[in-house]
């Protein structure tokens, strides 16, 4: 894909996932919380420039940095999110102004990344971005995902986070 149509696929999912972090909504553990993120990666990985070919190990420490680097505001993003049982027994979750805070810090990491990436004269693809997005995604889901199994194996539980 064009560095136009990734950053139009990029602007859609973060705009769809934060829209519905800060409202209330039914969570359902049996959902399918990581094919959207393995959409992503896959159609990251296709990319034969992901690498940039004039400055491999710069770029390769630059796409490992922020992959570990997502996956660890990835899992700050899945905390921060309120999880609680109705008594109705069903589950919800809602973000919180910590997930807030969490996209922010997001934000602004990736950004140092890039900058620091420019700095060094490494060419970043979109596709690094698409990438790192789908794993964001992907730890955010299991992190909640696995929080919201605790939920269950707690009867009684009203609220956590």
């Amino acid at each position: 894909m064009s560095g136009l149509v990734n950053i139009v696929v990029i602007v859609a999912v973060v705009a769809l996932v934060v829209r519905r972090q800060f409202r209330a909504q039914k969570f359902d553990t049996e959902r399918r919380f990581w094919v959207l993120p393995v959409v992503l990666g896959g159609l990251a990985l296709r990319d034969p420039h992901l690498i940039d070919p004039n400055h491999k190990a710069a770029a390769i420490a630059l796409l490992f940095a922020s992959v570990v680097l997502v996956m660890a505001m990835g899992t700050v993003w899945g905390w921060t999110v309120r999880l609680w049982r109705e008594a109705d027994g069903s589950l919800w979750v809602k973000g919180t102004a910590a997930t807030l805070a969490a996209w922010a810090g997001m934000i602004v990491l990736r950004f140092g990344l890039y900058g620091i990436g420019s700095a060094m004269h490494v060419h970043q693809s979109t596709n690094a971005l698409l990438l790192t997005v789908g794993v964001l995604l992907l730890i955010r889901g299991v992190v909640v995902n696995w929080r919201a199994r605790s939920v269950d194996a707690l009867p009684g539980l009203r609220a956590v986070g």
